[in-house]
């Protein structure tokens, strides 16, 4: 009795833990294959290289990615903005260079001048994959 028991639970567990709810697909290397989430950016130049001019500067004082801070979420801004056409990246670079105010209420979004237009736009592209 006690081994058709230990049987029926292993045979629930295996069952449990091989019911994953994310996508996933198989990437093929020369040595190994290896299981990495279908939306799994990692491996993105652009997010690569947005992600580290995002972490090197003062943005994460007032954003966070799901979550509102001082002012909105990236997944906010992606999900509002990423939709638009190709120009809306030089747009809101402009915004992160120049600040403003009034589009996500009063909070207001310090300038930072010191940025160049293309590390800006690189910033903006990070964000807009956050789409969901």
């Amino acid at each position: 009795m006690k081994k058709i028991f230990i049987l029926a639970f292993m045979a629930a567990m295996i069952t449990a833990c091989g019911s994953g709810d994310g996508k996933k697909e198989e990437v093929k290397t020369d040595e190994k294959t290896e299981t990495k989430p279908a939306n799994d950016l990692s491996n993105n130049p652009v997010y690569v290289k947005g992600l580290s001019l995002v972490g090197s500067s003062d943005c994460l004082t007032c954003h966070k990615i799901d979550e509102k801070l001082n002012g909105p979420s990236y997944r906010d801004v992606a999900n509002k903005y990423g939709g638009m056409p190709d120009t809306i990246v030089a747009h809101l670079a402009g915004k992160v260079i120049k600040g403003g105010s009034g589009v996500w209420g009063q909070v207001i979004m310090t300038p930072h001048p010191s940025l160049s237009q293309a590390d800006a736009e690189a910033m903006v592209n990070y964000i807009l994959l956050l789409k969901k």
